[in-house]
């Protein structure tokens, strides 16, 4: 096993390694079945291979496979009894409309999980029909009731995380995380207030999509692989003319990848563990191929010169 660093759930006491696992895809065998590129013994091999590395983070939610990734995570854990943490999702979509479905919700995502209390629950994301203070006053009394240790919230803007923290501070609760889209491609958490916030109120910021859907592995750089499949192949992101402009920024990460024997995806994945202490990103695994991948992100530390050099390869 390798030597893991571990950081800090915001206030809320909670440690967790400093990569955890994000568990989206792993819905998506509700709907696609044995046939597709993974099964479920893949999941129960990527979740192994994961705890006997130390990667004991697992984040997942309620709409992931419409509960399907809950119900994995659960499988996984009655196959292997180490101890895990687990963090899941609120999704305030109709026909609710109301923060008070947020407790039967997490009723619902405990059952699913076969657990009596959820390490971190979060909002998934904002919604004007939910007012935020009634939210944080919902988490407030599922942390009363023992259901849950930690509350967070995800895709929260500055403004909404103040609000959300001051909320929570009336019930002398902390919180602990804004889980975010964050990658070398999309750092708009260093310029709208969001990082700073995180920062200044002693937020967790855990980060997603850092390998932008494959775009930052370099792999479509030189046309050696076809493209995404439709309709990914039609983002903006995936033309030629994109391509182009971060040539510059491949070539600086092939430097410092070569420089480490990492790769290119490796790299993009340190490059945010090396940002800043409070970022925590989740990268996707379905197969072991994916976890090695990401364990190899880990462990190793690039300069402070590589970080800037490839902070500012785009500029």
């Amino acid at each position: 096993m390798i030597l893991l660093d571990q950081r800090q759930l915001g206030a809320s006491g909670i440690i967790v390694p400093s990569l955890g696992i994000g568990t989206w895809s792993w819905g998506d065998i509700r709907f696609w079945g044995y046939g597709q590129s993974y099964t479920r013994d893949d999941i129960s091999q990527v979740y192994r291979l994961c705890l006997n590395n130390g990667l004991n983070f697992f984040d997942t939610a309620e709409i992931y496979g419409s509960g399907e990734s809950e119900r994995l995570l659960a499988e996984c854990r009655r196959q292997d009894d180490r101890p895990v943490i687990v963090a899941s999702k609120f999704a305030p979509l109709p026909p609710r409309f109301s923060a008070h479905t947020l407790l039967d919700a997490l009723d619902a995502s405990l059952e699913r999980l076969g657990v009596e209390q959820i390490d971190l629950y979060q909002i998934h994301f904002p919604n004007p029909l939910f007012k935020i203070n009634a939210l944080m006053d919902a988490l407030a009394e599922a942390v009363r009731a023992g259901k849950v240790r930690a509350v967070g919230v995800s895709n929260y803007n500055a403004q909404q995380l103040r609000e959300a923290h001051a909320r929570l501070a009336r019930h002398d609760i902390p919180l602990a995380s804004n889980q975010v889209r964050y990658s070398l491609l999309h750092r708009n958490p260093e310029t709208n207030g969001v990082l700073d916030t995180c920062r200044e109120l002693n937020i967790a910021l855990i980060a997603y999509s850092h390998l932008e859907q494959g775009l930052l592995t370099g792999k479509y750089r030189s046309g050696e692989i076809p493209l995404p499949a439709f309709p990914r192949n039609l983002l903006r992101a995936y033309r030629h003319s994109n391509l182009e402009k971060i040539e510059s920024l491949f070539q600086v990460m092939e430097a410092v990848a070569q420089a480490h024997s990492k790769s290119i995806g490796q790299v993009a994945l340190n490059w945010l563990l090396a940002k800043d202490e409070l970022i925590i990103p989740i990268p996707g695994a379905k197969t072991p191929r994916q976890v090695k991948e990401n364990i190899g992100a880990i462990g190793w530390r690039m300069s402070t010169a590589e970080h800037t050099y490839i902070a500012q390869a785009l500029h």
